[in-house]
């Protein structure tokens, strides 16, 4: 999966929400026109491919973007000054390549009390300012790899100051070790499973770490090629007695014979991602939430837009349970392997939280 720097996402997040809150923070250009715009530009929204980020107007006139005659970005506003604390602090943590700052060390720098730069940042971005650092640290050292660089001189010039804290932390960031990942996943192996549900085929697939990937499809074939195109550079194996047995449970609570079962994961996302499908395991079977309440759960309300695409993209079906989100108004909003699907999934799972309610009430009344 291709990973996008945060405050890209923040960015790209504030275009599609026309977030005023950003205008005079940055400027978007769209290649294709060679025009710019403020975030709040109420033209049509181009596609992310096309966009680029400038920090100043300057910049993107002085590479030959002309400015918006609807938004005319070169005419100053001044910016929201929390807003403009918080990418103040980003930039900071993006330049120091040597450590990561203390919480004291960006207060100074953006001359805000640690205490309220901490609760601001959450709540703009999402995660912690260390948690920022720890990203941004682990995106210098991939580059350096993509490079050529050797493990050890890219770990250290990259911040880490032992090689345990980045081994610790590969599983998560990675998805996979910094050897593996420097060779573009080349010797990594994959275990799959396919087998029949009352929903169709279902394939489950797993790396040494935990499910990599969970299909619901018509055909065991086309699983099967989906899976080949998606991980090209992994040796995949038919599974172990552990992935059938992973596949099997899957397969009951598909049959609505057990709860869906909480499985290891291996997957690779932004940031952003990590904090939306972290926010739909958190939804109680036999609920619903709407992609409004999620942007709301993650501290980014005007971001579900940007929370759907994340449920769109959600590598894992069933174990991420991106079908127990749903429209404001009710409708059952899109699916990655089809509304009638999610439809039944949705009304399987009401069926076993009813169960479990009256199984629950049948053992209290035992004693």
């Amino acid at each position: 999966m291709q990973q996008v720097s945060l405050s890209e996402e923040i960015f790209w997040q504030a275009i599609n929400s026309r977030d005023t809150s950003f205008d005079g923070v940055f400027f978007y250009g769209v290649r294709s026109t060679c025009i710019y715009c403020r975030p709040s530009c109420p033209s049509r929204k181009p596609k992310r491919n096309q966009v680029t980020f400038f920090r100043e107007f300057q910049e993107a006139e002085a590479v030959g973007y002309r400015p918006c005659k609807r938004c005319q970005p070169q005419y100053s506003i001044a910016p929201n000054s929390a807003y403009a604390k918080v990418l103040a602090t980003c930039r900071y943590i993006e330049a120091q390549t040597e450590h990561i700052p203390t919480l004291a060390e960006l207060g100074a720098h953006v001359s805000t009390s640690p205490t309220h730069l901490q609760r601001i940042f959450k709540r703009m971005t999402g995660v912690t300012p260390f948690q920022y650092a720890d990203v941004c640290r682990m995106e210098r050292f991939k580059k350096r790899l993509k490079q050529g660089d050797m493990i050890a001189n890219a770990l250290y010039e990259t911040g880490y100051g032992a090689s345990s804290r980045l081994y610790e932390k590969a599983p998560q960031q990675l998805g996979m070790t910094p050897a593996s990942y420097q060779k573009h996943g080349q010797g990594e192996t994959i275990r799959y499973a396919i087998a029949s549900s009352p929903l169709g085929e279902i394939l489950v697939a797993a790396t040494t770490r935990g499910l990599c990937c969970v299909r619901l499809g018509e055909t065991a074939t086309a699983l099967l090629e989906e899976l080949k195109q998606e991980f090209a550079g992994a040796s995949l194996q038919s599974g172990d007695d552990e992935l059938y047995a992973w596949t099997q449970a899957l397969v009951d609570y598909l049959s609505g014979r057990s709860i869906c079962p909480s499985l290891p994961l291996d997957v690779q996302a932004t940031a952003f991602q990590l904090l939306v499908w972290e926010a739909l395991r958190k939804i109680p079977i036999g609920t619903t939430a709407s992609y409004s309440d999620i942007a709301h759960a993650i501290a980014q309300p005007k971001s579900v837009r940007a929370v759907a695409r994340a449920c769109a993209t959600n590598p894992v079906a069933l174990v991420i349970p991106c079908h127990r989100v749903v429209q404001k108004d009710g409708g059952l909003g899109g699916y990655r392997w089809g509304v009638s699907r999610k439809e039944a999934l949705l009304n399987l799972e009401q069926g076993l939280e009813k169960k479990q309610g009256s199984r629950g009430a049948g053992e209290m009344g035992k004693d």
